[in-house]
């Protein structure tokens, strides 16, 4: 079994390269960096995974997953850098896709991308992405991501992501580019990553679950039609 070390990367939290040699050293498979880009000073929504719904503070001090991720890289040489999660509807996708491979480039091919819709509409809203679209808006750019990556170049015509022929490179060392996890739970979490995606986050504390929703998604994997391929919803 491959296990990874989670580390939110904060001023108090330490060196991250430091962080990064040592998980390397005690045999660790990978480095997950998560993301908050910014947290609103007014929140209504709760949070879903604390007893009293209250945002730990240190969630507004977390800083940029790649920036640390690519210290972390220059410091290892065989542990995975993984973000755990990146907001995807928050970013713009091309900047993204970008970062991603450029980060794939100098780590030579160690990068797996976990992402997610997020939770906190506040926060989707104050980055100026639709929550109510934010699931879509996650496929569509991965799916943008993914045409960028394999080709260098195209363009992506959906419904909220859009863009004209581009070249984007550098292209990632990972022929197909780095995997993309989902990182959702629920039962329309285990359709998505069976339709759409490379692998799953699972957020859950019942090991009894998590048994049933793997069995579930090996069975959606077996059963689903063939993931749709980027070529169809892009023009390159």
């Amino acid at each position: 079994m491959d296990i990874g070390f989670l580390a939110a990367a904060t001023a108090e939290a330490g060196d991250i390269a430091e962080i990064a040699r040592q998980t390397e050293a005690h045999g660790y498979e990978s480095l997950w960096i998560p993301e908050h880009p910014v947290i609103p000073m007014e929140m209504r929504t709760p949070m879903p995974f604390t007893e009293n719904e209250k945002l730990p503070e240190h969630y507004g001090r977390w800083g940029d997953p790649f920036v640390a991720l690519a210290v972390a890289a220059t410091v290892t040489k065989k542990i995975r850098l993984a973000t755990g999660i990146c907001l995807l509807p928050e970013r713009e996708p091309l900047i993204t896709a970008k970062a991603v491979a450029t980060l794939d480039l100098v780590s030579k091919g160690r990068v797996v991308l976990g992402v997610g819709a997020g939770w906190l509409r506040e926060e989707t809203e104050a980055m100026g992405a639709n929550f109510g679209t934010r699931w879509r808006r996650t496929r569509e750019t991965v799916e943008a991501m993914k045409l960028l990556w394999r080709e260098g170049r195209g363009a992506y015509n959906g419904e909220t992501i859009k863009f004209p022929p581009v070249r984007c490179e550098p292209r990632p060392v990972q022929k197909s580019g780095p995997p993309v996890l989902l990182g959702a739970h629920g039962p329309k979490a285990i359709e998505r990553v069976a339709r759409s995606y490379d692998g799953w986050m699972p957020l859950l504390q019942d090991p009894a679950q998590l048994k049933r929703d793997v069995a579930k998604l090996h069975e959606l994997a077996q059963t689903w039609p063939p993931k749709r391929q980027v070529r169809d919803f892009a023009a390159g």
